[in-house]
């Protein structure tokens, strides 16, 4: 994955404020500020986004995870980026899987949705 702009910076911030020179990026922080050696649980990421989005005042059940990671594919279709590159920033392995969430945004965009009116 390559990553350019704020959230390079975002991330060096963190990863110098947090210590953490190898392994996972997002980690449990306890209560005392201590930020712990082993990854967040796919299942806290998700808690932790629901939170979030309450907090900003949106629906947490409209977001997930998966609802990111589909979500990324399907914006890159909308502003045309190719599958394999948009593929390289999202870390999916399955091209089928993949190719579903960004050609159903392609379709929506493409010339043959056009032709009915």
């Amino acid at each position: 994955m390559l990553l350019i702009g704020r959230p390079v910076t975002a991330l060096k911030r963190w990863l110098a404020e947090a210590g953490i020179a190898a392994g996972p990026v997002f980690r449990r922080i306890d209560q005392w500020g201590n930020v712990d050696r082993r990854a967040l649980t796919p299942q806290s990421v998700n808690l932790i986004l629901k939170a979030r989005a309450k907090q900003a005042g949106l629906e947490p059940a409209l977001f997930s995870v998966h609802g990111l990671r589909s979500g990324y594919l399907t914006e890159a279709a909308n502003r045309g980026i190719p599958l394999p590159e948009a593929m390289q920033q999202s870390l999916h392995k399955s091209v089928t899987q993949a190719a579903s969430y960004h050609n159903n945004a392609e379709r929506k965009n493409g010339r043959a949705a056009r032709l009915i009116v």
